[in-house]
């Protein structure tokens, strides 16, 4: 498997790009693009929320995810939160956010970090053949296993990127905040009293319907 720190061209950098849907950010998207940064050998990481996911739906609006990952990844070093995807139209491609990046930072190695499960389904991604052309694909293991790219889209390079996952998903916070409990140590707390507000909002809708 190659070197992700390898062939970056001078007076490049090496840019991570970790996506999804943020709905909301939790404690395990931070704690992860914290070690992606270290693991990748990462000049920085950008965090790019997702306007339309092509493979599920959200609950919150765009703009209301794009400033909660702004404010849970606020003044960490390397991270940086991109709204380039919820300011565009359309469904959210990751091919599409791989092609932009690649003309705006021409210079730059583009390393695509994602988990095992979207490994593993990656041929089903808009364009997936080109993505190794744009970027380097690292995958991060579930449960200490070997990544495994589907029968489909074998043989693709990828990368494994050695992070520690944290035991948080974000539908496990949805179900608990449409119960109306406290999502306390699963969400930054400087987000949490308004992803609670957010959900109590919701409630309150649903039950006046």
């Amino acid at each position: 498997m190659p070197d992700p720190s390898a062939e970056v061209p001078a007076g490049g950098r090496r840019t991570g790009i970790l996506g999804g849907s943020f709905d909301p950010p939790h404690l395990g998207h931070v704690s992860v693009a914290r070690e992606l940064i270290e693991a990748l050998h990462l000049d920085r990481l950008l965090v790019i929320p997702a306007r339309d996911p092509p493979h599920r739906e959200v609950t919150l609006p765009a703009g209301v995810r794009l400033d909660f990952a702004r404010r849970a990844f606020a003044d960490m070093p390397g991270i940086e939160v991109s709204p380039m995807e919820i300011q565009r139209a359309g469904p959210s491609y990751t091919v599409d956010t791989l092609e932009a990046l690649a003309r705006r930072f021409p210079s730059d190695r583009l390393v695509l970090a994602m988990g095992a499960d979207q490994f593993a389904a990656i041929h089903r991604w808009e364009r997936w053949r080109r993505l190794p052309e744009l970027a380097r694909i690292a995958v991060m293991p579930r449960d200490g296993r070997e990544p495994a790219p589907s029968p489909e889209s074998a043989p693709i390079e990828y990368v494994v990127a050695s992070v520690t996952r944290v035991d948080i998903s974000a539908s496990r916070i949805r179900q608990r905040l449409e119960e109306g409990l406290s999502v306390h140590l699963l969400v930054p707390e400087t987000i949490r009293p308004d992803v609670e507000r957010a959900w109590a909002g919701r409630r309150a809708r649903h039950v006046t319907q």
